[in-house]
């Protein structure tokens, strides 16, 4: 039997023209580290585990990029004429010869270090450095034009826009921005304000919601690369007056990449704000999202209902979208009709019909609800609620047996009703119609590798046993909070860009209609008034609930108190 496996496996091996180890672990016989554990013990060679911080863009010069990928090996550092050289296949004879040959017109020696398939590639992209390569294409781009020319002409944009240099200025920041896990792009025209120094194009990436500036370009190049990303998002190109809305997609190693643009006109020139949408991330389950415990079975009581209005409230940027599209998906079946208006559409999603609302045409979120219930829907998800009408049309929706799910901007759930009533909504309609009331914000994640964990302080532990004496009786119950918690703290490396910090995750509070709040509606209440209603239901708060995940060392008391701070 075994014999016969490793025949099959060297039939594949020969037939796929990929080395052997890779056809193992595609076929997931063994573990990467494993498998390489015992290459080490074999051939002797020390396996290393390198971070592409470690290597600074110096040391790659030794090595060419094209030899790097070919021959599969990397230089990791180098000290004076010493190199050390990383290698998936040191058993490959015209590798070494090549690194041979390399030592001796270089004339340095070399020690050779064994690294895992994964782990070279991701060291590779180090040679795709932003800095690095749109110094390249600037260089192009300055043997086209002379280097003293301060102005681009209006006619000559649209041509610099289709060149070369300033199209693969475009692509390697999408690319950067895409592999850096950014949510968003932000490209615009700053001043200095040092005498001496000229205005730039400023390129930021908004990573786990803080922007970053990554890297300054001449200004006379802005108005090419705004133009350039304009032709991508089919928007016209001589307007430069007036904001403009676009999106385009690009595939990048194999996934297919949206991008939201939206340029805006200010006085030293027009910013592009460019929103990254992966759409194999769209699918993420509660438990990712940061809704458990007692939320996590509220929304699962308010789905089991066959009507009503689901809500999602917060500031934009808070993941309210990201929230119903999650809820979405749980609907999102061959036998059940869902039909959404957004503004605009974030992601495409198989099997839903999705509609952009167009204001400037008369397509409002009123206008195309009406038209949307008279296309037969049994779920419907409309982007945001902004106005009595829109408000009224969803309400009624829910009362002929609908469910709907959309957005509202409040600062938290015990403002919802007060919201809707202020909008004009009869108070009488709301306990029949409303089903869950979501509030949430997002924060950063603790960085798993290197999260510190400390005894909390006597500020942090009086923060902490506050919201925990408030918390509701059966959450509570099921905590075990000594008197002096232990929390963790940010600490930073190399996995995390040394910020201690990767990812976010959301902080909720749900709010559910329940026969005794339905009769506090009626009597048109206060905040206050459902605030103690939604304890008496045990309802926890946006400030609990990151408490909660800082006790389970999610994320740090710093960022709850950041983003849940009086919520």
């Amino acid at each position: 039997m075994e014999k016969s496996r490793a025949a099959a496996l060297e039939y594949e091996v020969k037939s796929s023209g990929e080395k052997e180890e890779k056809v193992i672990l595609d076929k997931k016989i063994v573990s990467e580290d494993f498998l390489f554990g015992l290459k080490s013990s074999l051939f002797r060679i020390p396996l290393k585990v390198v971070s592409p911080s470690e290597i600074s863009l110096k040391c790659l010069e030794t090595i060419p990029e094209e030899s790097a990928k070919y021959y599969k090996i990397i230089p990791l550092k180098k000290e004076g004429n010493k190199l050390e050289i990383g290698m998936v296949y040191p058993e490959d004879l015209k590798a070494r010869e090549a690194i041979e040959f390399l030592a001796r017109r270089d004339k340095f020696t070399y020690k050779i270090f064994l690294l895992t398939l994964s782990n070279f590639e991701e060291l590779l992209k180090r040679y795709r450095s932003l800095k690095r390569e749109v110094s390249r294409a600037l260089e192009e781009l300055n043997t086209e034009m002379k280097a003293d020319k301060a102005k681009v002409k209006a006619e000559e944009i649209e041509r610099m826009a289709e060149q070369a240099p300033i199209s693969k200025v475009v692509a390697v920041i999408l690319r950067h921005a895409v592999d850096g896990n950014a949510s968003d792009i932000h490209i615009e025209p700053t001043k200095s304000n040092e005498p001496d120094k000229k205005s730039l194009l400023r390129v930021r990436f908004r990573l786990d919601g803080i922007l970053h500036s990554s890297i300054f370009l001449p200004m006379r190049i802005a108005p090419a690369v705004i133009a350039r990303i304009k032709i991508l998002s089919n928007l016209k190109i001589d307007e430069t007056r007036i904001p403009q809305d676009g999106r385009f997609s690009v595939t990048m190693d194999k996934r297919n990449i949206d991008f939201r643009v939206s340029t805006f006109p200010t006085i030293l020139g027009e910013k592009a704000v460019l929103r990254i949408l992966d759409p194999s991330q769209r699918k993420i389950s509660f438990k990712d999202l940061g809704i458990t415990g007692r939320n996590l079975k509220a929304i699962e009581r308010g789905l089991k209902k066959s009507y009503g209005m689901i809500l999602s409230t917060g500031p934009t940027g808070s993941g309210k979208t990201t929230t119903l599209y999650s809820i979405l998906a749980l609907y999102n079946k061959e036998e059940v009709n869902v039909m959404t208006l957004e503004d605009p559409v974030e992601y495409l999603i198989e099997g839903v019909n999705q509609s952009q609302i167009r204001p400037e045409i008369g397509y409002t979120f009123a206008s195309g609800l009406r038209s949307l219930l008279r296309q037969d829907p049994d779920v419907l998800m409309v982007g945001e609620i902004r106005d009595e009408e829109t408000a009224s049309l969803a309400i009624h929706a829910t009362l002929t047996g609908h469910t709907v799910l959309s957005t509202l901007h409040t600062t938290n759930t015990l403002g919802v009703i007060p919201r809707l009533i202020d909008m004009g909504i009869q108070p009488f309609l709301l306990p029949p119609t409303l089903s869950i009331m979501i509030a949430q914000r997002l924060v950063r994640k603790l960085c798993p590798y290197c999260k510190k964990k400390v005894k909390a302080d006597k500020t942090a532990r009086e923060i902490i046993m506050k919201e925990i004496k408030e918390l509701p009786p059966a959450v509570r119950k099921e905590l075990e909070v000594p008197g002096s918690p232990y929390i963790y703290e940010p600490v930073g490396c190399k996995r995390c860009n040394n910020t201690g910090y990767s990812g976010r995750i959301g902080v909720f509070e749900i709010l559910e209609m329940t026969p005794s709040l339905g009769r506090l509606i009626l009597t048109k209440p206060s905040e206050e008034d459902i605030k103690k209603e939604a304890r008496k239901q045990g309802m926890i708060t946006m400030k609990q609930d990151g408490i909660l995940k800082v006790l389970k060392g999610i994320t740090s008391l710093e960022e709850v108190i950041r983003v849940a701070q009086g919520k």
